[in-house]
């Protein structure tokens, strides 16, 4: 959800409701079933109280006044049953809490596990139009509200419902005309709890949002405190985080506003009800009407106050259950976008040539790939060796209909050649990568890769098929030895430290405390921007990919480091497309072909000594008399 979308109530609340049950039962049915029995002893246990006075007061202490040799035997034995389903209560309680602890622990677990599973079948969209912490909050803030509901709102409202359904025909049985005085408050209560609850959900439901939305703003801070400190901007991030903590600050405030005022009012319509039922009560006592003794009034009364304090118990815990519904909707939100789409059915296989000089598909890896094409018309398979030729053809792409990135595009890389994008921040050079992972669809137009329309191969076998270096490097928790086998999960250690020699990073791990067993976190802090590149450099080398995108993948790496790795790339790019960015022309001079990008189209192409010739932009960009911005 985007920081600009601001929260509704909506009606999709009991649908929410609902879905999240639906976790509960579908789980944990039977434990569900032992919950509501237990719950209704415990709620019968509850009620004993009120409705033992009755008989306590009228068939045995009553009748024991006056008596010269009272015999107690009886009163014993009323309190010795009335002892014993109090007991029973007591460990009905004790057995539904523990079950609903687990229960709510389970239904947690599964809740983020189809979450995060989900979220790998996302498309990058998604992530582009949602900050990193408003995703977290889904996984840390809307699930803990979950816990709290599932582990003690669910089982209070039940508790308390039960126990009102049951006092109510109590009362009834007790005093109907009583009972009548009763309803009128309880539609009273109902009318006002209508109101109250409506106001307090809608802030509610806003207040997880500016939760969502500060938590995001603390995440992109932390990330960029160096850029925040070194442009001096801690005042203007105060400025804008004080913007947003007031915005939660005004939702919390007048949600638990509007959520504090249900206990007093239900509590003091309680106290009316009380004074209301002792005159109404002693009246109809005095006149002989409804048959209503000392015992009946004792009882009622006592039933009055247990009546209205499950209504209160049910308020306190709608602050819980309005946050844990707006937690759960935003979590289902996040479950219920459309994944990544893929129609492909091209696959990528290992590969052996047989004597006729044919492919075959075979478990090993043979360093011989194959695209395993099946073909619907006649049910046959044929194979297709990867040879990496990347063609584009008439290209068009936007991120959004109403502004095109790309505009007629049409290119191609043949196998072993080496590519090279130049252009100023914004002219699609990344954009073009990005299609060619299939990140993003292309509007119109196509890209073919080996003659085969790439929308027809499987994202996760053409990805397979690709090697990416990236500006922005990410490491990720863990040894560099698991950081670089990241590219080749079954890769041994030699392989680990061969694509680390061809990436120019074994000098500086050997020099680490541990060497490749140095434990990396917090994306690598540890070490230097350049070291970074270096392992990201290694990981796309264990892959051993026949086509290789460089998105300024020396861009922090000083000038002399960049002379060594840039020998460690040439090896690594030797027999294999290559498509780089780069923002140092320095290291694109052997390119096969240089495109010059501006505004989306190509405006310049050919090789380096070409374009110097044609002293068009490129001429200028080179010798420094136009710089890239």
């Amino acid at each position: 959800m985007s920081k600009q979308e601001r929260p509704r109530v909506s009606g999709g609340t009991i649908k929410t409701a609902k879905r999240l049950l639906a976790y509960v039962t579908g789980t944990y049915k039977i434990q569900f079933i032992v919950v509501l029995f237990c719950i209704l002893i415990s709620s019968i246990a509850s009620i004993s109280v009120s409705l033992s006075l009755r008989f306590l007061l009228d068939d045995y202490i009553i009748p024991l006044i006056g008596q010269q040799d009272p015999d107690y035997g009886e009163l014993y034995m009323a309190l010795t049953v009335l002892g014993t389903i109090f007991l029973c209560g007591v460990i009905a309680t004790f057995i539904y809490s523990r079950l609903m602890v687990t229960i709510g622990q389970g239904v947690l677990k599964r809740v983020r596990d189809e979450m995060f599973e989900h979220m790998q079948k996302l498309p990058i969209r998604y992530f582009d139009q949602n900050t990193n912490g408003s995703i977290m909050s889904l996984y840390t803030n809307d699930t803990d509200t979950l816990r709290q509901m599932i582990n003690q709102s669910i089982p209070q409202v039940l508790m308390s419902s039960l126990t009102i359904i049951v006092t109510f025909i109590a009362m009834l049985v007790l005093s109907p005309l009583l009972t009548v005085l009763a309803v009128l408050v309880i539609v009273l209560m109902i009318f006002i709890s209508k109101i109250v609850t409506g106001n307090s959900g809608k802030y509610f439901i806003r207040q997880q949002l500016d939760l969502a939305n500060v938590t995001g703003f603390v995440e992109e801070r932390m990330n960029g405190q160096r850029v925040v400190k070194v442009f001096n901007h801690e005042r203007m991030s105060e400025e804008e985080f004080d913007k947003l903590n007031e915005q939660l600050f005004e939702s919390s405030s007048r949600a638990h506003t509007f959520a504090s005022i249900m206990g007093p009012v239900i509590g003091n319509l309680g106290n009316v009800q009380f004074v209301l039922t002792a005159v109404f009560g002693g009246f109809l006592s005095i006149a002989g009407i409804g048959n209503i003794t000392l015992g009946v009034m004792a009882s009622y009364l006592q039933f009055t106050k247990s009546f209205t304090q499950p209504f209160m118990q049910i308020a306190q815990q709608f602050n819980s259950i309005i946050m844990a519904l707006a937690g759960a909707e935003r979590i289902f939100r996040m479950m219920d976008e459309e994944p990544e789409v893929d129609n492909g059915y091209v696959t990528l296989v290992n590969a052996k040539r047989k004597e006729d000089g044919s492919l075959t598909e075979c478990e090993e890896r043979t360093g011989l790939w194959a695209w395993k094409h099946p073909h619907q018309a006649d049910g046959s398979v044929t194979y297709q060796e990867l040879k990496g030729d990347v063609r584009f053809y008439d290209m068009t792409f936007g991120y959004t209909p109403d502004h095109m990135v790309l505009h007629d595009l049409t290119l191609y890389a043949k196998p072993g050649q080496k590519l090279a994008f130049v252009g100023s921040t914004g002219a699609g050079k990344t954009t073009i990568t990005n299609l060619i992972n299939r990140f993003y669809d292309v509007a119109d137009g196509k890209i073919r890769y080996d003659d085969i329309n790439i929308n027809k191969i499987k994202k996760a076998d053409l990805r397979r098929s690709l090697g990416i270096v990236l500006q922005d490097t990410h490491l990720f928790t863990g040894t560099i030895k698991e950081n670089i086998r990241y590219g080749k999960l079954d890769a041994t250690d030699e392989e680990v430290v061969n694509a680390a020699k061809l990436a120019h990073a074994d000098g500086f791990i050997r020099m680490l405390p541990n060497g490749y067993d140095t434990h990396l976190s917090g994306d690598g802090e540890e070490l230097s921007q350049g070291q970074r590149q270096l392992l990201a450099i290694a990981r796309a080398a264990i892959a051993d990919p026949p086509v290789l995108i460089l998105d300024e993948a020396t861009s922090s790496i000083d000038t002399r480091t960049e002379s060594i790795v840039q020998q460690g790339m040439d090896n690594l790019m030797k027999g294999r497309t290559v498509f780089v960015i780069a923002h140092r022309l320095s290291t694109i001079r052997n390119s096969d072909a240089i495109m010059v990008l501006e505004h989306g189209r190509i405006i310049e192409r050919g090789t380096h000594e070409e374009l110097l010739k044609l002293k068009g932009t490129y001429y200028q960009l080179y010798t420094g008399k136009l710089e890239l911005s």
